[in-house]
């Protein structure tokens, strides 16, 4: 289950970077700051890049306690819609995740299916399960390109370079990427990489 309370997130106030971490720790340091003499802060999510709307009135525990509340709420709602899929089914195939549909193919397709050891079946879903494993660098960077697309425009949408610094993201050249923010404040700058070129810890795991 996706934990609210320690995704991880980064307050920004104006250009500058306030703070990083879990959400929680990211929310009470920006509940200290003093009321005046800084810029507009914004609570980004750094899976998604967008903004994060915080509820910080009250004491600690309030906002500890609003916090615990939504990821609760959100954490229901996938049951909530199991429940009203509709009534279970009885037992068999479909209890293991198998759901029959119908394919369309030409002759010369169900042909060479028919040779494949195991079976028509069988090979489809060794077909299937193939194509989504080659897809999963292209999906993984279409995400970073995400993320970072909603976090350059949250913040840095009327920076110079901000339409060539998109064109960049999507095309995937980071060098020219780099090249169209190196204007830009330090910190957006950087955090702007860092969330284009994802966290490169998950190749460790």
């Amino acid at each position: 289950m996706d934990d609210l309370l320690s995704r991880p997130s980064a307050a920004f106030a104006g250009m500058r970077l306030l703070a990083e971490g879990p959400l929680v720790d990211v929310a009470l340091t920006v509940r200290a700051l003093p009321p005046e003499g800084l810029d507009p802060v914004l609570v980004f999510d750094q899976t998604t890049g967008g903004v994060i709307d915080l509820d910080l009135r009250g004491s600690t525990a309030d906002v500890i306690r609003r916090l615990t509340e939504r990821a609760e709420a959100q954490a229901a709602q996938p049951s909530a819609l199991k429940k009203n899929a509709g009534p279970s089914r009885g037992r068999g195939r479909p209890k293991l995740g198998v759901v029959a549909r119908e394919v369309t193919l030409l002759p010369r397709h169900w042909e060479w299916l028919g040779e494949q050891p195991g079976g028509a079946s069988q090979t489809l879903r060794r077909l299937v399960d193939q194509a989504r494993k080659s897809g999963d660098g292209a999906e993984k960077s279409r995400s970073r390109q995400g993320t970072a697309y909603r976090f350059m425009q949250a913040i840095a949408g009327d920076l110079a370079g901000f339409e060539e610094a998109s064109r960049a993201l999507f095309a995937g050249d980071m060098q020219r990427l780099e090249r169209s923010i190196a204007g830009w404040p330090q910190d957006v700058r950087d955090f702007t990489i860092r969330l284009a070129k994802g966290d490169e810890r998950e190749g460790s795991n």
